[in-house]
């Protein structure tokens, strides 16, 4: 059941309905019920997987709260994450280790593969459970014993396929304080879902036609303009693409009364690569910062070591993606990135924009979109194709419509007008004409481009 299809929005009517319109102690029960049936439209068999995980990481917590700090407490996160990571290893990596493996051995590729279905959003609440027992395990998080409240934690729909990653503190301080939206939050939530909808329909899926026009056949078009502008549209359309979800993912929560943290904030306007991660899913940036990247040592053990830190935080998140080389290849091209700002000295970027500023954002710029094409590629040897054409050959042509490079220049200077005034933010309390004229924009948006001839998944449910 897909966020911007008529029937997701039949479901959620039912469940606003059934939500507000119960007494106040059924309302974990309608939430956790509709989230498991939501979870069910996919594929209901993997409820029992879901339903697993979810009790072994409830009684670790209960465990962990009742053992004293030894090797007995350690146990219990042991078997948490051990659980947690063996599924998400035997269902994401089986095959890809599989085939590695096959390939030294000098067999099939296929020769130990298993006909596997990655189970929907298991990257996501794996890495959000896992960070509820290790927050408990560290004195961060108190233990939740209730299994309804739990169930809901780990299963609640509006996160479930693609995050944010939310932690159980921020989770769980709504719950247990619940309050229903005032008339900003239901606006700000309106908003939300309305302008997610305009950056999947009207932006993302419009560039998707280019991006895989180009990725599938680069040969057809010669030219290292046609290149950067097949690589700069999947740039546009995975950003349009994700964050779309994420604004709706926000959006619908906070209809029901939960607030969920940015997820991304004006990343292509970002100033250097540390700036980028800075801006670009922030809930995954800082649970590797937090669950990975300090605990290896951060960078309190010297300069190289640092160094070091940050490739293998940045390969793990590329590999995180999925069980390909080429994630392995963008988490190691950005780790080198980051790693190499450092060696350079290169200082974080002020408030204020300066004249150079501008230079540094069109640089982070084009060199996250290099990094886009290991993630959009087939395969690792397409991948670098497609690299040589972006420096080598012919100029070209740019594989653009006309009206689609306006569009771009539209959606650049209103992230511009966002980056220096926060509009969006002051919509909901503006007066009801300007919000009404922001909403009848959108939806102009929508009926004018926003539907193409086939449906194009959000990118990040395959993960």
């Amino acid at each position: 059941m897909l966020f911007h299809t008529p029937r997701f929005f039949l479901f959620l009517a039912v469940v606003l309905l059934l939500f507000y319109g119960a007494p106040r102690s059924w309302r974990r029960w309608i939430l956790l019920v509709a989230s498991y049936f939501f979870y069910m439209c996919w594929n209901a068999r993997f409820i029992l997987l879901l339903i697993t995980l979810t009790a072994i990481d409830f009684a670790a917590g209960l465990w962990l709260a009742r053992v004293a700090a030894g090797p007995r407490r350690k146990a219990a996160l042991i078997m948490s994450l051990a659980a947690n990571l063996g599924f998400l290893g035997f269902f994401k990596y089986y095959n890809f280790l599989a085939s590695n493996v096959a390939m030294l051995l000098g067999l099939p590729v296929h020769a130990f593969a298993l006909d596997i279905i990655l189970p929907m959003g298991i990257s996501f609440h794996t890495f959000q459970s896992m960070s509820y027992v290790i927050d408990v395990y560290r004195g961060r998080q108190r233990t939740i014993t209730d299994p309804v409240d739990y169930a809901l934690y780990i299963s609640f729909f509006p996160q479930l396929v693609a995050g944010p990653i939310v932690r159980a503190r921020d989770f769980f301080a709504d719950l247990y304080r619940w309050r229903a939206p005032d008339a900003r939050e239901q606006l700000r939530g309106v908003l939300l879902v309305v302008f997610g909808l305009v950056k999947k329909l009207a932006l993302a899926d419009q560039f998707a036609r280019l991006a895989d026009q180009y990725f599938a056949k680069p040969a057809a078009y010669p030219g290292w303009l046609a290149a950067w502008s097949g690589v700069v549209a999947f740039s546009i359309q995975i950003f349009f693409d994700f964050s779309g979800y994420t604004d709706m993912a926000i959006g619908l929560a906070q209809l029901l009364g939960f607030h969920f943290p940015e997820n991304f904030r004006r990343p292509y306007l970002a100033r250097g690569i540390t700036d980028f991660w800075r801006r670009w899913h922030i809930s995954l940036s800082s649970w590797l910062r937090d669950y990975l990247y300090i605990p290896l040592g951060g960078n309190r053990r010297g300069r190289w070591r640092t160094y070091t830190n940050l490739m293998l935080t940045m390969l793990l998140g590329g590999l995180w993606h999925g069980a390909s080389w080429n994630f392995v290849l963008w988490g190691g091209y950005h780790g080198a990135l980051l790693a190499g700002e450092r060696v350079l000295g290169i200082q974080e970027p002020g408030s204020r924009w300066r004249w150079p500023d501008l230079l540094r954002a069109a640089s982070t710029f084009a060199l996250a979109s290099i990094g886009w094409v290991f993630f959009r590629a087939a395969n690792w040897r397409a991948s670098f194709d497609i690299l040589g054409r972006l420096f080598t050959g012919p100029h070209g042509h740019i594989v653009w419509p006309h009206w689609m490079l306006w569009y771009a220049l539209l959606a650049l200077l209103a992230a511009g007008f966002e980056e220096a005034g926060q509009w969006f933010e002051r919509l909901p309390a503006a007066p009801a004409w300007a919000y009404a004229a922001a909403i009848a924009v959108c939806l102009f948006c929508l009926e004018l481009i926003g539907f193409t001839d086939r449906a194009v998944p959000f990118i990040y449910f395959q993960f």
